[in-house]
């Protein structure tokens, strides 16, 4: 409060009481000099200068009360500040520390210091999306408290973006998200627009090119859910840049559509017509990782993959089996991994992973995580760090003219389908919140972001 009072600002930078409530900006914050965070402090296996019988938490917090005179923070080194900041578990606690004094808040709000922590610490669950609205993770979620704080300081009825058409009838729906930001398409034409929901920003893109624009526009392309628009994932050195990518096919052709924010120009990336055409199937679900998208081929147990690099096309395989778009394919330490659930088994979750070069090639079981009996489980959507599940309750059909038959129906005592997060490093399941019942297992998105602070910067 008294930091507020003084800079007008807190430690969340500006408006911080519009965006966060009081409840949220204490929770997890432990006071400066206090047990919590002087036993936080002295946790960091770190080298200080003042020798054996100085910890971390007397140094700092000494430094961080004794400012108006001469502090052993002036002989503090940069640097070592840097790595006992970069050490702190949580993003709340670095939030605190800005707050101490203008020298931390100053280290704290160097751009390359913020990326370095963002590297360290991946923003959290904080949200889906389905094709309805936003969907925050509620208690006892841990990301409870922030996901809230974003749905009070967040736009995700996209009031702020104007529509590209004032006399067309229309609206704008969500096509992907991925790092913050938010892809949209003005339906059903082919209207594209990128915006940062938490702070109010956003492009139009230009529009498509007349004869790119006609195959956009065909009915098959129009309401085909696998050939919506995508972005690229975020590059680290360009941080308000981005790509978007429209792979488009029908009966006739098929095609890699790219846009740079760099160029402000649509391209043709390449023509996988032939490709397509000489299997005969269709692309499915989506996933990504290490730089290349892959698609689901119905109904081949194969993958198309597209190097985002090269922006060539290629064909991978499956591990064996009927995964009846249950999967999601990850990155797994440098190789590739997928999670997919068995109809057969639908309890339990399998996670493969695929030797890198000079290795087996072959896909190979890594280990088995039980998900519950009993219930239906879906992958309803897969980010860097985290699984979306669905769980649906199975019960048996008691109408005699179909007995001894299973179906999907919502419990008495769950009236709607439970979302489950999972990390994908730790394996730890968590509940987000309970939605409307709904048969529709894909046209989710997760939204992962830190909250409004520091670490939240714009995207656009």
């Amino acid at each position: 409060d008294r930091y507020t009072k003084h800079t007008g600002q807190g430690p969340f930078g500006r408006h911080t009481r519009k965006s966060l409530a009081p409840s949220t900006l204490r929770q997890g914050f432990p006071a400066a000099g206090s047990s919590a965070l002087r036993h936080r402090l002295d946790s960091l296996d770190l080298p200080y200068p003042q020798g054996p019988n100085h910890s971390p938490s007397s140094t700092l917090l000494a430094s961080g009360r004794e400012m108006a005179s001469p502090s052993p923070l002036v002989d503090f080194p940069q640097h070592l500040l840097e790595e006992i900041f970069l050490r702190l578990p949580a993003a709340e606690d670095l939030a605190r520390a800005s707050a101490t004094c203008v020298t931390f808040r100053r280290l704290v709000t160097d751009r390359h210091f913020l990326r370095r922590f963002r590297r360290l610490h991946p923003p959290p669950f904080l949200a889906f999306f389905d094709s309805h609205r936003l969907h925050p993770a509620l208690p006892p979620h841990p990301s409870a408290p922030a996901a809230r704080a974003l749905a009070l300081a967040a736009d995700f009825s996209f009031s702020f973006v104007p529509s590209p058409h004032c006399r067309r009838a229309g609206r704008w729906a969500v096509q992907d998200i991925r790092d913050g930001r938010v892809l949209l398409r003005h339906t059903p034409f082919a209207d594209l627009a990128v915006c940062d929901p938490l702070h109010r920003r956003y492009i139009l893109l230009p529009p498509l090119p007349e004869d790119l624009a006609a195959l956009v526009a065909h009915p098959y392309v129009v309401f085909n859910p696998w050939c919506q628009p995508f972005l690229v994932p975020l590059d680290e050195d360009a941080a308000t840049t981005f790509r978007v990518i429209w792979v488009v096919h029908c009966e006739t052709m098929a095609a890699a559509i790219v846009f740079s924010s760099s160029t402000g120009q649509w391209q043709t990336a390449g023509d996988l017509t032939r490709l397509i055409s000489a299997t005969g199937y269709t692309l499915l679900r989506r996933h990504y990782a290490y730089h290349c998208f892959y698609w689901e081929l119905n109904p081949i147990n194969k993958l198309l993959m597209l190097d985002t690099g090269t922006m060539e096309f290629s064909f991978a395989d499956l591990p064996p089996g009927e995964w009846a778009l249950n999967i999601a394919i990850v990155e797994a330490e440098g190789r590739l991994g997928m999670f997919g659930i068995f109809h057969e088994t639908a309890g339990d979750l399998c996670y493969y992973v695929k030797g890198n070069k000079g290795e087996s090639s072959q896909w190979q079981i890594d280990k088995t995580i039980s998900i519950g009996s009993g219930h239906r489980h879906y992958i309803k959507a897969a980010s860097k760090r985290y699984l979306l599940l669905g769980k649906y309750v199975v019960r048996r059909n008691v109408s005699p003219s179909v007995s001894d038959s299973t179906s999907i129906l919502p419990p008495l005592d769950m009236p709607g389908e439970e979302c489950i997060s999972i990390d994908i490093k730790t394996l730890q399941l968590e509940r987000v919140c309970v939605r409307s019942f709904g048969f529709g297992r894909y046209g989710m998105h997760i939204y992962t972001n830190f909250p409004p602070s520091l670490l939240s910067a714009p995207t656009i």
